[in-house]
């Protein structure tokens, strides 16, 4: 007997879905587990005996797993299938949490953070993997925007709420708060139908190389981002500003609106509508922080980063996936998220260099230049027409 065709069609273009609804929940529990870690660990390190080279490394470190890992996440995630990487890696993430408790020295800390960058790297890439999986093509730029907004949502709460237990209890409770949070991660992946995706068990590849203009959008875009997370807080401090922390919460607010907007567009009016005033956005705020004297510029500069950053990174996740066959979206999630993470990291290393030689100021001005070179790539990118949204097929 025939379906109801009008049925069909709903369930192909409807976003909320139940597994759409846990998938997006699963992201939010395992950001709030991950972003608490991210101010608290390095108080940790000094009260394991640790000094600020020790700090460095403990943060370096899960990055550099982080990244090692997503290729071969991704190869896997397309020849294996979804579950059993996400709810591996969701493992990895729980146990490593709990096990900072036991950690004497920070040398076995860093072993830990090493192994838990493994776990993050392998959720966060099979995540995205399965949102994609999940999201109709034809929502897809507004879905990935929902789905990003638990790192922006988490970011706005976590880093506090890890702040206050360590205050007000000790690390323990955070360790055991950070873990549950993976436990209840787990319990909703389990939730999640993950449905058997065509040409699954085929040769996997470690990058997908269809996506590497996205990612390397993204790369030069994040090379900004990490000279925010690094020095924002040096250059208010050298500008005689204190509570330059509101910068972030309005940062977040603004990602918070734009990021379902965005997505909108791309699918109704197509990548260029939004990607190109995006960049240039980016490259405002970075020129506009180079001028900064005040809070209130400061805070000007974070919303026009909000704007940007937040079109532009939906947008080119979207596009990373959008175009590659199902089997193949493990790896494209891989090639984009390396990149995404060599770019913060890079920029963090780069702009110290750069700050130490020409001042604060004169680094958010140079800053521009790898925004500017994401627009000149972005534009090159003639592979597909970005002009219009695709025609679901």
């Amino acid at each position: 007997m025939l379906k109801n065709p009008g049925s069909i069609a709903e369930k192909q273009t409807s976003l909320w879905t139940r597994d759409f609804i846990l998938i997006c929940l699963a992201n939010l529990t395992i950001f709030l587990g991950f972003q608490m870690l991210l101010p608290t660990l390095p108080v940790y390190v000094k009260f394991l005996g640790g000094d600020e080279a020790m700090t460095g490394l403990v943060i370096g470190v899960f990055t550099i797993s982080a990244v090692l890992v997503r290729p071969f996440v991704g190869m896997a995630l397309d020849v294996y299938g979804r579950k059993i990487i996400y709810l591996s890696g969701l493992l990895i993430f729980l146990l490593s949490s709990l096990a900072y408790n036991w950690a004497p020295t920070v040398l076995v800390l860093l072993a830990i953070r090493f192994i838990h960058g493994f776990g993050w790297g392998a959720a966060s890439t099979a995540g995205g993997t399965i949102a994609s999986d999940i999201i109709p093509k034809k929502r897809l730029g507004e879905g990935m925007g929902y789905y990003g907004l638990a790192a922006t949502l988490s970011m706005a709460v976590a880093p506090a709420a890890g702040l206050y237990i360590i205050n007000q209890y000790n690390f323990t409770w955070l360790f055991i708060v950070s873990a549950s949070l993976g436990f209840i991660t787990v319990l909703v992946g389990m939730a999640i139908k993950y449905h058997r995706v065509d040409g699954t068990g085929q040769r996997g590849t470690l990058f997908e190389k269809s996506v590497f203009k996205p990612s390397a959008v993204m790369f030069l875009a994040t090379t900004t981002y990490g000279s925010i997370v690094s020095f924002i807080a040096l250059y208010a401090d050298q500008k005689g500003i204190a509570n330059i922390g509101i910068f972030f919460t309005v940062y977040a607010i603004t990602l918070t609106l734009i990021r379902p907007i965005a997505g909108m567009l791309v699918d109704r009016r197509g990548f260029n509508v939004v990607v190109l005033p995006g960049i240039i956005f980016i490259v405002l705020s970075m020129a506009a922080l180079s001028q900064a004297y005040n809070l209130w510029i400061f805070l000007l500069s974070g919303i026009i980063y909000g704007i940007g950053f937040g079109s532009v990174h939906p947008s080119m996740q979207a596009l990373a996936v959008k175009y590659v066959a199902p089997n193949r979206r493990g790896a494209a999630n891989a090639t984009f998220f390396s990149a995404f993470d060599l770019g913060i990291g890079t920029g963090a290393i780069l702009w110290g260099y750069v700050s130490k030689a020409v001042g604060y100021s004169q680094m958010y001005l140079l800053a521009a230049i790898p925004a500017a070179l994401a627009l000149v790539i972005y534009l090159l990118h003639n592979k597909h027409d970005l002009k219009q949204p695709e025609k679901v097929r």
